[in-house]
């Protein structure tokens, strides 16, 4: 192994308890606590919070944030195209597709001729309802790393498409629950069914009807919807039906048509997991990089320093200084697993 330098963090951007926190712009990155000007990847709680004066993001992310939290979204709020470049005091700023959800985006910061890319979260397979990841060069690299195991290497996601399905072809009597995540997942998921040629009616748990609602709104159709009402038990036999996953083992669940309950989760990878939940069809799809993507990304990338923000820090890193790469954890305050979210 190769003896990498012990990284130091850039003068004009550290780690503070709070987020990252850029000095030569005085501004955040995907902050909690309310700040005067904050930058956003993406629409997921733990990246977009409430109560900040000015948030610089892209429309759709803007658009989710308005949609969660209403007036707390933003005393102000600024739009960014995908390479539109903007300076914010003395660095310039760019926003690139990380291709995780709709609006999802890396942020370039280029200073003193320093390259910086915040990544968020990001996945590289295609996403038919946002725009697909972009590599873009830079001397420090901030990635996540949710699934940073060898272990964790997501199939086709067609493929697991083809299983609900098949389960659903197989047992024309009972209902498919499918658990999945309001933002992005459940959206996703339903896009893949009608690549797949399914044209008959999804039926949603009420919590995910204004999410779906906003993404045809942004331009991203999802065929017919209906939001379902359970009043009677056995009700929908043979179809689909998406709720949040904390509702497959809820009361709720067990009014329909002896339900099928499935998960969309990088996490039903790990069969315990699956097991713990109650889940009788795991689908392993993901909105997150898995191990292989990781890796790739940052060779690709060939940064100088690859700083890691959450997941499994530790067997990044590690792989990181094998190829000579120096690394190191930051360990963010907030940026925890969520299996939900997988």
């Amino acid at each position: 192994m190769s003896s990498a330098s012990t990284p130091q963090h850039a003068a004009w951007l550290s780690p503070r308890p709070d987020g990252l926190y850029c000095a030569a712009g005085d501004f955040w990155i995907d902050p909690h606590g309310g700040k005067d000007k904050a930058l956003v990847t993406h629409g997921h709680a733990d990246h977009a919070r409430p109560g900040h004066k000015a948030v610089l993001a892209t429309e759709e992310t803007l658009a989710i944030m308005r949609a969660r939290y209403g007036a707390g979204s933003g005393e102000s709020q600024q739009a960014i195209a995908y390479g539109e470049v903007l300076k914010i005091g003395d660095v310039e700023v760019s926003f690139y597709p990380a291709g995780h959800v709709l609006g999802s985006a890396q942020i370039l910061l280029e200073y003193q001729g320093e390259r910086i890319v915040v990544s968020g979260d990001y996945k590289r397979r295609e996403d038919p309802t946002c725009a697909r990841f972009e590599v873009v060069p830079c001397d420090i690299f901030i990635t996540e790393a949710t699934f940073g195991l060898p272990v964790f290497v997501h199939p086709e996601t067609p493929d697991e498409v083809d299983k609900l399905l098949a389960a659903q072809a197989q047992s024309p009597d009972r209902t498919l629950l499918v658990g999945a995540y309001a933002l992005g997942k459940c959206q996703r998921v339903i896009r893949h069914l009608r690549e797949k040629g399914y044209d008959r009616t999804i039926y949603l748990h009420g919590a995910m009807v204004a999410l779906c609602d906003l993404y045809e709104d942004l331009g991203v159709p999802l065929g017919p919807l209906q939001q379902v009402f359970v009043k009677e038990v056995g009700k929908l036999p043979g179809e689909i039906v998406f709720c949040p996953p904390g509702q497959l083992s809820d009361r709720w669940a067990r009014r329909f048509a002896d339900p099928i309950t499935a998960f969309a989760s990088g996490w039903m990878r790990v069969r315990q997991r699956a097991k713990q939940r109650g889940v009788e069809l795991p689908l392993i799809i993901s909105d997150h990089a898995d191990w292989s993507e990781l890796t790739q990304t940052i060779t690709d990338i060939a940064p100088r320093e690859v700083w890691v923000t959450h997941g499994r820090e530790d067997a990044l890193v590690y792989w990181c200084e094998s190829q000579g790469i120096s690394a190191q954890a930051l360990s963010l305050v907030g940026r925890g697993e969520d299996m939900d979210d997988g």
